[in-house]
């Protein structure tokens, strides 16, 4: 394949501006995930006198030495549990990933129970249905290790109570799906959430720990008058020897990771194919971080970034000079072939056509596309009303919504208007989602949205008579803010309207790893069954 031949200017001013604003995005990130891992670090000192591990101990344990985990939705609720994100503790009250147990990649999800016992915080129950829904598209094994005080009470919303029934309907529809559901239900696991544990495989439960029971003592004694201990009720010898909840005794944390590595590694499972040779790419992933500008509105040639994450930096572009503004190609990413859908200005009907062209011949060869957002929208103005954007447009976002090859969208920089749409945004169900830590997504800019608003109001002020310019400043400088403040990837992700803000210099290897997951859920046959494995 042709190699790109790079223009970036790594030593210019414009790339080192961009390169310290990048930066300075991503070390809040890194802020934000560091004050989750000290909130739940700082339980350290009860865990230890419980003779427990604390819930990254736990998965550090769980998972293989050297191999990769890719963490997913780390700044879920970030700000809505407090409004200062400088004092907001994110990730939903969960640790979720993918990654590898005793040789086999699966769906890791773990309470993060060192922040306030577990319960889930905001947007954990939103986190916890999308990672058993990329489980579920992707046919990994679902690992869970579950501790947890269930939902704040304090904080109770009915709507929470009804849709949380979706987190024990995946786990039925996992197992009958073929995908082993594997527990280590290291402490509480009571009320509705008895049955995270209950629509398991397999169950393993830690003495003196574990406590699984639909009621406990206060609520069982309020309600029907019988006195009995938390052990008596729920403990693990009585849920291993009398009620066959458990399938298997652990001495404690230590000991049940051991068992699940154990049940995990006995599985008739496919490992992963040999790896394919490859050559990387010429150009340096630390450039990177200084392609993308930090003023949203100057172009960028995204070109720049393909050179940096496919393989010899080559890349086969597919009708380069019709529909320029869209790029389409074909790359190959660590020997694998892939896709690649991305902009450089609007979509006009040229590239809308192009594209849909593009996406049906990827799917005629069974080839995984990539979406790289940075675009502004669709063309508008009366020459394109005339050319058929619209239905051009459409034709577009029938073939992204109807693809039946995996896709996968990274958000490089701004995703607004329909182009989040024909760009297979989060709304089309890419198998996966990601941002960078500029990135920027909106029904438009902030700029454009206020002053829309405000023709619309200095014409109704004029119907009236009398244009009040001070109050049409205000208005548009209130609509700034508000979209500048919701665009920002710190809402946006902490909406879980991607699945994690990642790092540019890691987006070769974070690609590398989903198209991997993808390609193998595709190749997999698991052996579905009408129901879910039943308990003893």
């Amino acid at each position: 394949m042709p190699v790109i031949e790079s223009r970036l200017q790594a030593a210019g001013d414009t790339f080192q501006a961009n390169r310290a604003s990048m930066l300075a995005l991503l070390g809040q990130v890194r802020e934000h995930e560091a004050r989750a891992v000290a909130a739940s670090g700082a339980s350290a000192e009860r865990f230890a006198k419980r003779g427990q591990l604390l819930p990254r101990e736990r998965i550090a344990l769980l998972l293989d030495t050297g191999a990769p985990f890719l963490p997913l939705a780390s700044l879920a609720g970030l700000g809505q549990d407090n409004p200062d994100l400088s004092k907001s503790v994110p990730g939903g009250g969960l640790i979720s990933g993918i990654g590898y147990v005793a040789g086999v990649r699966c769906m890791v999800n773990a309470s993060d129970s060192g922040i306030d016992a577990g319960a889930l915080q905001p947007m954990g129950l939103d986190k916890q249905l999308r990672v058993q829904e990329i489980a579920l598209e992707n046919r990994l094994p679902y690992v869970q290790l579950v501790e947890s005080a269930g939902a704040n009470l304090m904080h109770y919303r009915v709507q929470d109570f009804v849709r949380g029934g979706n987190i024990f309907r995946n786990l039925a529809r996992l197992s009958a799906a073929g995908l082993p559901v594997v527990t280590v239900t290291h402490g509480s696991s009571t009320a509705g959430g008895a049955y995270q544990t209950g629509l398991s495989d397999y169950i393993v439960m830690v003495r003196d720990r574990t406590r699984a029971f639909l009621a406990g003592p206060p609520l069982l004694k309020a309600a029907t008058g019988e006195i009995a201990t938390e052990e008596e009720l729920g403990g693990a010898v009585m849920h291993t020897h009398i009620s066959g909840l458990g399938d298997y005794l652990a001495e404690d944390d230590r000991d049940a990771i051991r068992i699940a590595r154990t049940i995990l590694g006995g599985i008739d499972w496919a490992r992963d194919e040999a790896p394919r040779r490859f050559a990387p790419p010429r150009y340096d992933a630390e450039e990177l971080l200084g392609i993308m500008p930090s003023d949203g509105r100057r172009p960028v040639d995204m070109r720049e970034v393909i050179a940096r994450i496919a393989d010899g930096s080559e890349f086969l572009e597919f009708s380069e000079h019709y529909g320029s503004a869209t790029v389409c190609g074909h790359i190959r990413l660590e020997g694998h072939a892939v896709g690649i859908i991305t902009n450089n200005g609007p979509i006009d009907s040229d590239g809308a056509t192009k594209a849909t062209h593009f996406i049906q011949a990827c799917c005629q060869s069974r080839t995984p596309i990539v979406y790289l957002q940075n675009i502004t929208g669709y063309m508008v103005g009366r020459a394109h009303e005339e050319a058929g954007i619209i239905k051009h447009g459409a034709k577009m976002i029938q073939a992204v919504s109807n693809a039946t090859v995996p896709q996968v969208t990274l958000l490089c920089g701004a995703s607004y208007g329909a182009g989040n749409y024909g760009m297979c945004g989060r709304g089309f169900a890419p198998r996966f989602c990601f941002s960078w830590p500029n990135a920027r997504t909106a029904v438009m800019g902030g700029e454009q949205a206020a002053k829309t608003m405000a023709i619309v109001m200095e014409a109704g002020m004029a119907r009236k008579g009398a244009v009040d310019q001070a109050k049409i400043d205000a208005m548009q400088q209130q609509v700034i803010e508000r979209f500048d403040r919701q665009m920002s990837v710190f809402t946006t992700s902490a909406l879980l309207l991607d699945d994690g803000v990642i790092d540019p210099r890691d987006t070769r290897a974070v690609l590398a790893e989903v198209l991997s997951v993808c390609r193998d859920a595709d190749a997999r046959a698991p052996q579905p069954m009408q129901f879910g494995v039943a308990r003893p």
